[in-house]
């Protein structure tokens, strides 16, 4: 990863984390039923998930009371804005963006000594089903403050007011109180520390339960589609549900999204794209064995890019031109079929959400598609980079360096 590092592509937006801060964050582990870190030092994301704290722990959904219950920590201000590294859900940033939207101001006066732990309910205490993510609908986000700063604040005001009655400005006993709660969380009067639950809407989303699951609720009808065929073979049992059950690597998958106007795809303005161009390079990659120049340059350079495309074998030659050899034949016959020329996993990718989704569906759509065939270098860092990552450290070294130079080009 250390390339990706070097160019501000690994998790680059981290907020680091250390002294008063990790004890919060300590305490806020605690409050929400998990184990506190050893670590000294660890970086945080928006949401305050930390990727030192789960190699540490050996979890990367240590956030998580069960696959149900996701949860959240704010210990900093400097959240506001940043990435979800590591989200659960597709809608885990927009709840974070809704939450400093609506408390910003609170957010930053509250971490000025304190920390904000996040439930994220949506009234399921737990999984038994798999078709029990179709539950999902309004997301409530409660907050509970460090050391119960709300419950504090109102001890605090209720001795002031008592220290204001009759004589009792004089014992001393309230005195030392007032006095111990100043020390402990300091003056809380004016401070305004309540924070009421948010509701946040869910249709259509991803989430990691399940090993991944997509639901497709906002079309002609629910679509939900799983990533792990043990969980998709369960659900199909499901009788309950009036909904259309997929495996993501089902050919019946991409059929029923062009039927329902989810996806679409126009090979003739395709190849004309540079997203084109990047699948198709991506896709002569995977042909390149022991080559006497570096992958980079092999596809940077028209020329060494076509003195090795015609040292592939026929089959490979024919894969990674099937796109240009189907419109080639379209235009003397139209007895030809995509299926027959142009290669499956070439043809998928090639697909874009339809243009009539609404913004919100169209991330969702394209993260969808990049798990079905992940040929775009670009789309699958933006969409998936979990995946992506993991593909990477599997490449040659100038492959790598390719990705690096074609991401970095584009951002």
């Amino acid at each position: 990863m250390n390339k990706l590092k070097q160019a501000n592509l690994y998790r680059s937006e981290l907020i680091p984390v250390s002294g008063k801060l990790v004890e919060r964050y300590n305490k806020c582990l605690i409050k929400l039923g998990f184990t506190e870190t050893k670590l000294k030092t660890f970086h945080i994301d928006g949401i305050g998930w930390s990727p030192e704290v789960a190699e540490e722990k050996e979890d990367k959904s240590y956030l998580n009371n069960g696959e149900a219950n996701p949860h959240g920590i704010i210990i900093s201000p400097l959240q506001k804005g940043k990435p979800v590294y590591m989200p659960f859900h597709t809608f885990d940033r927009d709840m974070m963006q809704q939450i400093f939207k609506v408390y910003g101001n609170k957010i930053n006066d509250i971490t000025r000594d304190s920390a904000i732990c996040i439930d994220f309910d949506q009234k399921i205490d737990a999984f038994y089903e798999p078709l029990d993510v179709l539950k999902y609908g309004t997301i409530h986000i409660n907050f509970h403050l460090m050391n119960n700063l709300y419950h504090q604040q109102n001890e605090q005001l209720q001795l002031i007011e008592k220290f204001n009655d009759g004589h009792n400005f004089i014992d001393e006993d309230i005195h030392l109180e007032l006095l111990n709660s100043a020390k402990t969380y300091g003056d809380l009067r004016h401070r305004d520390l309540e924070l009421p639950a948010i509701d946040f809407s869910v249709s259509s989303f991803y989430t990691r339960a399940f090993g991944g699951v997509y639901v497709l609720r906002d079309f002609i009808s629910p679509i939900v589609v799983f990533e792990d065929e043990k969980w998709h073979k369960e659900a199909i049992k499901d009788t309950n549900y009036d909904v259309l059950i997929y495996h993501i690597q089902q050919p019946e998958l991409m059929d029923k999204l062009r039927n329902h106007v989810i996806i679409e795809y126009d090979l003739e303005k395709a190849i004309k794209t540079e997203r084109y161009e990047r699948i198709k390079k991506f896709e002569m990659s995977l042909h390149l064995k022991k080559t006497q120049h570096p992958i980079r340059d092999i596809l940077n350079d028209p020329i060494l890019y076509k003195s090795y495309l015609n040292k592939l074998d026929i089959e490979s030659r024919k894969k990674v031109m099937s796109v240009e050899r189907y419109l080639e034949k379209l235009e003397t016959s139209n007895q030809f079929k995509i299926a027959d020329i142009v290669d499956l996993k070439l043809f998928e990718a090639l697909h874009k959400p339809h243009s009539s989704l609404d913004v919100k569906h169209q991330d969702l759509i394209w993260k969808l598609l990049i798990n079905i065939s992940p040929k775009d270098i670009l789309y699958w860092y933006w969409y998936d980079k979990e995946s992506f990552y993991t593909s990477f450290e599997t490449w040659d070294e100038s492959f790598k360096d390719w990705a690096i130079e074609t991401i970095s080009n584009n951002i």
